[in-house]
C-alpha cells in the first residue's frame, strides 16, 4: 500500500530527484519552508522506504558503453529452480542494467548497456552458457530519445 505524502513532502521529492546533492538550504527555499522541517520530513521519507540510496548518474556514453540493447527472452522453462539460476545470472551481470518479467508472449525484457555489438555478444554467449533460454531476440537502440529516472509526483486523483 502507498505511503501517504502531501504537497510539501512532493515538493522536496521533486527537487531531490532533480539534484540529490543540493543543500538542505537550497532545498528549503526551492520549497518554501524552512532547513528544520524539510530534513525532518526528508529523514520520514527515508524511513518509509520513498527514499531509497542516493547515486550519481554517469553518462554511458561517454564513458565508452556507446551500445544499448533491449534484449528479449522468452523461456521454456518456468519452475523455480530455473528462475533462481537465471535471475542470479542476471544480477551478476553489471552490463544488466534493468530487467522486468513481463506478461504475454515475452518473458523477461533487460536493458544491457555495452560498448559495442562484440561486447554484446560476448554477454550473450555467457548467459546462454550458464542458462538454458529458449528465444532472444536483440534490438539495439539507434537513438535514445527519452530516459529518466524522475517519477510523476502529481498527485493522485
Amino acid at each position: 500500500m502507498p505511503v501517504q505524502i502531501d504537497e510539501m513532502d512532493r515538493k522536496i521529492l521533486g527537487a531531490l530527484q532533480e539534484d540529490a546533492s543540493q543543500s538542505l538550504d537550497e532545498i528549503a527555499k526551492k520549497v518554501g519552508s524552512s532547513k528544520t522541517p524539510v530534513w525532518s520530513r526528508i529523514r520520514k521519507l527515508k524511513e518509509a522506504g520513498i527514499i531509497g540510496r542516493q547515486t550519481v548518474e554517469l553518462d554511458a556514453e561517454a564513458l565508452g558503453f556507446e551500445a544499448c540493447f533491449f534484449v528479449l527472452i522468452r523461456t521454456a522453462e518456468h519452475d523455480a529452480q530455473w528462475q533462481n539460476t537465471f535471475l542470479d545470472a542476471l544480477r551478476a551481470r553489471p552490463e544488466v542494467m534493468e530487467a522486468h518479467r513481463l506478461a504475454g508472449e515475452i518473458d523477461y525484457i533487460l536493458k544491457v548497456r555495452v560498448a559495442n555489438a562484440r561486447a554484446y555478444d560476448v554477454f550473450y554467449q555467457a548467459l546462454i552458457s550458464e542458462v538454458k533460454i529458449y528465444n532472444v531476440t536483440a534490438l539495439l537502440s539507434m537513438e535514445e530519445i527519452k530516459s529518466t529516472t524522475l517519477l510523476p509526483l502529481q498527485p493522485a486523483k
